[in-house]
């Protein structure tokens, strides 16, 4: 796994061994951030289960301002700050050693809002309806925020017809996918 583009271009990252973690296919990372490249420089982007934490460390390589990373494993959470050293990109992050709902409670209230919050929980556990669920009672996103989940092909988000979030698009790939989803905005009459 590697820096695709930006400032820490072509550096190689440390991932963690055996499968407790799935590292975003290089392919399929570049692909990703070609389709959100635009808006990536001066963000605050959140990273949920960030594992080995390469595409928190890809956005901040393409010019993000900030990139906060959020694991619970603790031998990943090494992991992403020796990666962020080896990147020298540590002094625009900050790394939280929790599980996603926990860190989403701990930040509301800091007034921290984020124009990208990725996630890519372990496939088929609904991890991801938990976070989306628990995120809605939260001011960390608004109607410019851009939510990205990595899932399983068959992971759907129908649930979310009740709440103030939308999925506007689908990129999918051979065995997984991405899922853009945004704030509905009512339109003003």
């Amino acid at each position: 796994m590697r820096v695709i583009s930006g400032t820490a271009k072509s550096l190689k990252l440390k991932t963690m061994e055996g499968m407790n973690t799935r590292p975003t296919q290089d392919r399929i990372k570049e692909t990703l951030f070609n389709m959100i490249s635009s808006d990536i420089g001066s963000s605050r982007f959140l990273d949920l289960f960030s594992g080995s934490g390469g595409i928190g460390i890809e956005a901040l390589s393409r010019g993000a301002a900030e990139a906060v990373f959020v694991e619970k494993n603790r031998r990943a959470i090494s992991c992403i700050e020796e990666n962020l050293r080896h990147t020298h990109l540590a002094d625009k992050s900050r790394v939280i050693c929790q599980d996603a709902v926990t860190a989403i409670r701990t930040l509301h209230g800091t007034q921290e809002t984020f124009d990208f919050i990725f996630m890519d929980p372990p496939y088929g556990k609904e991890l991801e309806k938990e976070v989306l669920l628990e995120l809605i009672h939260t001011d960390l996103y608004d109607k410019y925020t851009v939510i990205i989940v990595e899932s399983d092909l068959d992971t759907t988000f129908d649930y979310l017809e009740d709440t103030d979030l939308e999925v506007y698009r689908t990129k999918r790939y051979k065995t997984n996918k991405h899922t853009f989803i945004w704030k509905v905005v009512e339109e003003e009459t």
